[in-house]
């Protein structure tokens, strides 16, 4: 399922100067556009955390525990036991929150991917492929605006 979006990351991430703040931003886009399927406030407050550390808000501790707790909450949410890991939406959007905390882009995107279609369309997202192309062009385009916003603001003068 990562087709294009693995080579787009890879030119995106030689184009900025941290690829770890795309990486993060990216992921983050891409599991907050999920929020709204997550059931457990546990890991929309771990999403807090990496929105707030995306923004310079909250500190590499901050967000290694957050991610941490995410990879645990993501494993023994329920339902997580199924066959392909996406028993429902909840649960990708979950482990989209997981991956995107550790930096994991492109696993982030394709669990809210299956997420979003899941959660959309029930069992179109395994059985109809197609259903996934709307939410990768999202993907490739927000990919695309993020880092630009990072180029940008890379080339912006620096405020005194």
């Amino acid at each position: 399922m990562t087709d294009a979006l693995t080579p787009a990351l890879q030119a995106s991430e030689a184009r900025v100067p941290q690829p770890e703040a795309l990486r993060l931003a990216f992921a983050h886009a891409c599991a907050e556009r999920v929020r709204h399927l997550l059931e457990d406030e546990a890991v929309v407050r771990c999403l807090d955390t990496l929105a707030a550390y995306v923004q310079g808000r909250a500190s590499r501790a901050a967000l290694d525990g957050a991610a941490r707790q995410a990879a645990v909450l993501a494993n023994s949410h329920q339902g997580s036991h199924s066959l392909d890991g996406v028993g429902h939406a909840a649960v990708s959007a979950s482990y989209a929150v997981a991956h995107a905390l550790a930096g994991r882009a492109v696993q982030a995107a394709d669990y809210a991917a299956y997420a979003a279609v899941y959660g959309g369309g029930g069992y179109g997202a395994v059985g109809d492929p197609a259903s996934f192309a709307p939410e990768k062009a999202w993907q490739l385009a927000r990919l695309e605006q993020v880092a630009a916003a990072l180029v940008l603001k890379s080339a912006a003068p620096c405020a005194r």
